[in-house]
């Protein structure tokens, strides 16, 4: 199942965030450029004292312990927050309409 999901993942080019089980830590904003067999090729970017760096891993699938992905995000400093009302009308829930689930 886990293969599946990272071959599914690799192919989308999805950032996404790993936890290797074996060495204890995650990677964050990473992206899994390849799958071959039980070899997964991880590549991120870290940055310290002002120098980024960018990194290619190996590695093993069975030291793959958690996989994350961002679904969404919204920017602390928009003032205008969309609401219900600016979607289109076959999208809406309307509060008397057998779709909503009011009981």
């Amino acid at each position: 199942m886990l293969h599946r999901k990272i071959y599914q993942l690799c192919t989308e080019g999805r950032e996404i965030c790993v936890f290797l089980r074996d060495q204890q830590r995650w990677i964050e904003e990473a992206t899994i450029v390849s799958l071959e067999g039980d070899l997964v090729t991880i590549r991120y970017e870290t940055e310290e004292d002002d120098e980024v760096s960018s990194w290619e891993e190996m590695v093993r699938l069975e030291s793959i312990g958690a996989v994350s992905h961002k679904l969404a995000s919204v920017s602390r400093y928009n003032a205008e927050i969309s609401i219900s009302d600016d979607c289109p009308d076959a999208e809406q829930i309307h509060p008397n309409s057998p779709d909503s689930n009011q009981e």
